[in-house]
């Protein structure tokens, strides 16, 4: 059975973004990088909503062989390997690897877990909520730097209550701090 992670870069007062159009956080330099390089060659899928996956639709570019850095090659190419499921009533098609679902984000998240072994990454505020409230993130990774945004969208959906146990904390490059939580009464 596949372990759901919900993971997301968030500032100080934790947002992952100021808006739509400004994430606000710094751009993650090669050390930080290679982190999520690992994370996601780790990955057994991805499961994404509209918005997250539209900014991430970036790595499946071919530029992105084309005077990138080697990390963020090497990014796209673990990126562009990974199985992407997502969410979304909205969008009619998705690029290569990627499987759209427009029903009950909860029942796919359900079967994907049950069907799948390692771990299955979530990304998106709105659909980590969704999934929380089923019970179904069994591990929250808060990667916090030490950025103020005053505002914007939050790591935790507003109204979303839950109890949490601390899994431990890492730091990285950049100022980053790695917080990872578990639901209490789980078992990791």
């Amino acid at each position: 059975m596949a372990r759901i992670i919900y993971s997301m870069l968030t500032s100080l007062d934790g947002y992952i973004a100021r808006s739509d159009e400004d994430i606000g956080l710094p751009i993650p330099e090669t050390d930080l990088h290679q982190h999520f390089n690992d994370m996601m060659t780790r990955s057994a899928t991805v499961l994404a909503g509209r918005r997250m996956y539209e900014t991430m639709i970036f790595w499946d570019s071919p530029d992105r062989e084309d005077g990138a850095t080697e990390v963020e090659r090497d990014f796209a190419r673990a990126w562009r390997r990974t199985p992407k499921v997502v969410f979304s009533t909205t969008l009619r098609h998705v690029g290569s690897n990627a499987r759209l679902v427009s029903h009950d984000a909860v029942a796919e998240a359900l079967s994907l877990k049950e069907e799948i072994d390692g771990m299955i990454i979530v990304g998106g505020a709105d659909l980590a909520a969704s999934l929380a409230r089923a019970g179904l993130i069994d591990e929250y990774r808060l990667y916090v730097h030490p950025v103020v945004l005053g505002g914007g969208k939050p790591y935790f959906q507003s109204g979303l209550s839950l109890q949490l146990k601390p899994l431990g904390t890492e730091r990285l490059s950049q100022g980053v701090t790695l917080l990872r939580y578990a639901p209490a009464g789980s078992t990791p």
